[in-house]
């Protein structure tokens, strides 16, 4: 029996994760719940990998939590209950606090949870046959879980994000990449390649100052200030210009050459 999450760490400094529930969509149960958190633990120690590629195996991303069971019955035990619904929110937490940026490819539909999970991530593609949907509000709950209520506004405003809550309706690849969901549509056969494409493009760029920028982009979405947010800027340029990369970035720019990066 395969593992629920597949990891594949190559030499490039590209790690793909990908979700290996096809059989039932990758839904969300407790072992993949508990594998894909493994796998991000693993990672953020894994000073290789520079570029993380977050896709599902089949046809679907990630349809949300698997209505059929997602583990030993807590009926009633509600402060299992909440304990369960953080493990399953946690995901979210984990991918922002990656030092990598994570680039989820999304081959098929992403709907609840693991709309949420594409939300999350740094840079998203998708197929053009793939579909999104909140999904939580029709299955009984509330649209509001795994951080989706604080970044779908932010990625789609909030309008466009509040209907797509409160209606719980299906929306294509088109619509996501005109709402500013999605960064790239290509074809379901050059997802990967896409992916790998913009993986590349983040990789020549240091180490140190694609770690930076990942925690600065998102520390600037929730600073409410515009001076607070340049004086965050301010003090990221100053950790960025005494590494040796930021040497060796610009003289590889004024060369016209390719850098030679320090692994960390």
């Amino acid at each position: 029996m395969q593992p629920e999450v597949l990891v594949e760490a190559g030499d490039d400094g590209i790690t793909t994760v990908t979700l290996n529930r096809p059989q039932s969509l990758n839904t969300l149960n407790e072992p993949l719940v508990a594998g894909l958190t493994a796998a991000l633990d693993d990672i953020r120690r894994d000073r290789r990998c520079r570029v993380v590629i977050l896709t599902g195996s089949g046809r679907a991303f990630c349809a949300g939590l698997d209505l059929n069971g997602y583990g030993a019955d807590i009926d009633g035990q509600m402060l299992r209950v909440f304990e369960r619904q953080r493990e399953i929110a946690e995901l979210a937490h984990r991918l922002h606090e990656l030092p990598q940026p994570v680039i989820a490819a999304v081959n098929g539909a992403a709907a609840g949870g693991g709309l949420a999970l594409v939300c999350a991530s740094d840079v998203r593609i998708a197929a053009d046959g793939a579909v999104f949907a909140v999904s939580f509000i029709r299955a009984g709950y509330s649209a509001c879980d795994i951080g989706v209520s604080w970044l779908l506004p932010r990625l789609m405003g909030a309008g466009r994000a509040h209907e797509l809550m409160l209606t719980g309706r299906r929306f294509d690849a088109p619509e996501a990449l005109s709402g500013g969901l999605l960064a790239r549509v290509v074809a379901p056969q050059r997802l990967l390649e896409a992916a790998r494409q913009t993986a590349t493009e983040i990789m020549r760029n240091p180490p140190a100052s694609v770690e930076l920028t990942k925690v600065g982009m998102w520390i600037a979405v929730e600073t409410p200030g515009f001076r607070a947010a340049v004086e965050f800027e301010n003090r990221q340029q100053m950790v960025a210009a005494m590494t040796e990369d930021q040497a060796e970035a610009a003289r590889a720019f004024l060369e016209k050459r390719a850098p030679l990066y320090h692994r960390r």
